[in-house]
């Protein structure tokens, strides 16, 4: 065959296929522009009134051609604008299904206003004494051995020889042999200052003897901590010997967050429970807030009171702690996982029907566990988005709409006829 005829049998195949494609192509958007049973003639009608890229809706241009990424701009037809406006986003129902999107009502009801937090057991220092020598000497004899040792009031705690304490005694004799009642009760009360008990010092007036070590008794009963001596010791006034602490009642140190702490009142109800006893709960109440804040923390410490008649708790245990603060009888609300939380400002997404969602800036109250109140922004009719919706706020722009995520016909017609003719 001559090559001149080769060449025109090509281009008659090619332009047969050519008008092939291209029916093809115009029943194709025929079909997918009109997925709402618009009338075809209106679809293909319709003008674009603008075009924009793929990657940055702020790119806009009043022709087709190439986004700054080479990538072809998209048309935006007056439905998407109009549904774009304010930042507003459309996505299909097969796409929403497969972002896993949710949804919940913005309503009125009763917010709980728990505060969780844990803490530290401690001794009750209102009931904690230390104990310290108003002599120096030294411990010829200690009674208890150890830090936890359990005392009761009276009972022996240490044994010291002072040479002061001898001197005071014998000042007191020689009163009594003077039978000067002046210097007797001045010498009496010199023994009283030193901590001598009135029953070691009436032995003192009926036996006459000086005692060369004299014992020293707790002053209360509890439980030793902090036993900071042994046998042989030298002491002074200064040194704290150790301290009694008692356990029918505890305290618990705990911290909460600043944006808590107008919450936080004493007299509040409070439950503990404890690792090591799964089950058991404590009930217990604030008993004191403090006034100021950690500074490196920004926490700010509470104390609760808990009762211990059967002495399970002991100091240093680690505890759970959830205080029952007041609560909010009418407040608006919304789930907590719906609220976008931002350096600048607080976000949700509003789910506006028909596929069609749009960022929102809200004002927030109180956040609890489940629930943040709404002071401003939304309405009781109102519906938020509660999962997904970190999509699609990133998918709002304070200059641009979203076109991205939109299913625009051009583009839709697009891929079923690239895979048409993969097929």
């Amino acid at each position: 065959m001559k090559p001149l005829n080769k060449t025109l049998l090509i281009a008659a195949a090619a332009a047969i296929a050519g008008a092939s494609v291209t029916y093809l192509v115009q029943s194709t958007r025929f079909e997918y522009a009109t997925p709402g049973g618009e009338d075809s003639t209106q679809a293909i009608e319709r003008k674009p009134l603008y075009w924009v890229a793929p990657m940055d809706p702020a790119y806009r241009r009043d022709g087709p051609g190439k986004s700054p990424m080479g990538m072809d701009l998209i048309p935006v037809y007056e439905e998407a604008a109009s549904a774009g406006d304010g930042g507003t986003v459309r996505i299909s129902p097969e796409v929403a299904n497969n972002l896993g999107v949710r949804t919940a009502p913005v309503e009125y009801r009763v917010m709980p206003a728990e505060i969780r937090t844990v803490g530290y057991v401690q001794y009750d220092e209102d009931r904690r004494m230390h104990i310290h020598p108003r002599v120096e000497g030294w411990i010829e004899k200690l009674y208890v051995k150890a830090s936890g040792d359990p005392v009761e009031a009276g009972q022996p705690l240490y044994e010291l020889y002072s040479p002061q304490l001898v001197n005071a005694q014998e000042e007191l004799l020689l009163a009594l042999k003077r039978d000067n009642p002046r210097l007797v009760e001045a010498a009496e009360d010199r023994l009283l200052a030193l901590q001598l008990s009135p029953d070691f010092i009436a032995q003192l007036r009926r036996d006459r003897i000086v005692h060369q070590s004299v014992i020293f008794r707790a002053p209360q009963g509890g439980v030793v901590d902090n036993l900071n001596i042994r046998e042989g010791f030298f002491v002074m006034p200064g040194t704290t010997l150790m301290s009694v602490g008692v356990l029918e009642d505890v305290w618990v140190e705990a911290e909460v967050f600043e944006r808590q702490a107008p919450l936080v009142a004493v007299g509040m109800p409070v439950t503990m429970s404890l690792d090591y006893l799964p089950g058991r709960q404590w009930q217990g109440s604030v008993d004191y807030v403090y006034p100021s804040l950690d500074e490196k923390n920004r926490t700010l410490r509470v104390r609760l009171r808990f009762a211990n008649e059967d002495k399970l708790l002991k100091p240093n245990m680690f505890a759970q702690v959830v205080i029952q603060a007041d609560p909010l009888d009418h407040a608006l609300v919304v789930p907590r996982e719906a609220v976008i939380r931002t350096g600048s400002q607080n976000r949700v997404v509003l789910a506006l029907g028909n596929g069609r969602f749009s960022s929102h800036p809200v004002e927030l109250g109180r956040v609890g566990e489940q629930y943040a109140e709404i002071r401003g922004g939304l309405e009781e009719s109102d519906t938020v988005v509660v999962s997904a919706q970190f999509l699609l706020d990133s998918e709002s722009s304070k200059n641009a709409d979203l076109m991205r995520m939109e299913p625009l016909e051009p583009a839709g017609v697009h891929q079923h006829v690239s895979g048409a003719s993969h097929d």
